[in-house]
This record gives C-alpha cells, structure tokens and sequence, in this order.
C-alpha cells in the first residue's frame, strides 16, 4: 500500500512540475520539448512575424493561459503566463481586433454570442495574485473590439453572493 502511495505522490508531483514550463529554456528548448513537458498545446496559431505560439489554457480552474512562441528555426522564443494585467491592458476598445485579442490571450474559456447586439464575448477567468477575476472581451462581427470588462469574479466566491453580497 505505500509503494502504491509513493508513485500515485510522483506521479502528481510530476505533472505539477511541467504544468508552467519549468525546466524549458529559451533559445535552448525545442518545440518538441515544450509539448513533451506541456502536452498537446489547445491551439497552434501562426503568427505574421513567421513564429508559432502554442496556448496552453489551464482555464476555468487554474485560470492561467500559458503561451510558447517557437522561432521558425523551431526554438523556444518564449514562454508566458498571458492572462495579467500587462497584456490584458494591450486589448483598447475600437482599436484591437479579436484576432489580436486571440494572438495575445489565446482561446477563451467560454463564448457568448449576442445576435440581437451583433457580438460574441470572450470570457477569460483569471487571477491576479489571490483574487479570482474574470475578463469579458465584447467584439462585434466585424471583428473589433467594442467592450473589455474586467472585475473580481463574484461567482468564485460563495459567501458574496446574492444572499451575502457585502
């Protein structure tokens, strides 16, 4: 029964260990060892500058969007955590496109379409230090960005809610 305990222990250490990246270097790390540390990535976008970003959501419940840029050459570029405040102030209302909120961001949690507004929101769960947040992203069917709405996610915390709104 301990044995049992032992690898069921390394066996959830080891994945926690590759759920951010650690241990991947820039300029060193391949693309192949970003998946084989990562898994399969849930999305693969081609960007202009001729690099590959991999998104890596841990939405809803780790609230983190992790992206690997790969170099043409097949390098790692980068590895970062998106869903912070320093990207999600790049997102300007009838300026950023939702292609650019999908390069930048990566897929959203959730979709919500609003035919009679002409818009679809991109929800985006995520947390900034200990408090949960949530971020909506409003985009007409032109593809610009109409709305962004960022706010302490009040469903995440049970005891703030309508009956114990505070």
């Amino acid at each position: 029964m301990k044995s049992f305990a032992l690898v069921a222990a390394t066996l959830v250490l080891g994945a926690c260990a590759s759920f951010d990246g650690s241990g991947l270097v820039p300029g060193q790390s391949r693309a192949a060892d970003v998946e084989a540390r990562l898994g399969a990535p849930a999305e693969r976008l081609s960007l202009p500058n001729g690099d590959t970003a991999l998104y890596y959501s841990r939405l809803p419940e780790g609230r983190k969007m992790f992206v690997a840029t790969i170099a043409p050459d097949g390098s790692l570029r980068n590895l970062d955590q998106r869903l912070d405040y320093a990207y999600i102030r790049k997102i300007v209302p009838g300026q950023t496109s939702a292609k650019e909120v999908r390069e930048l961001l990566g897929p959203p949690w959730q979709v919500t379409r609003m035919d009679l507004m002409q818009r679809d929101v991109w929800e985006y769960p995520w947390q900034n230090a200990e408090e949960l947040r949530i971020l909506w992203v409003q985009h007409s069917y032109d593809g610009v960005v109409r709305e962004v709405v960022e706010l302490r996610d009040e469903a995440a915390y049970p005891d703030s809610g309508p009956s114990g709104f505070q």
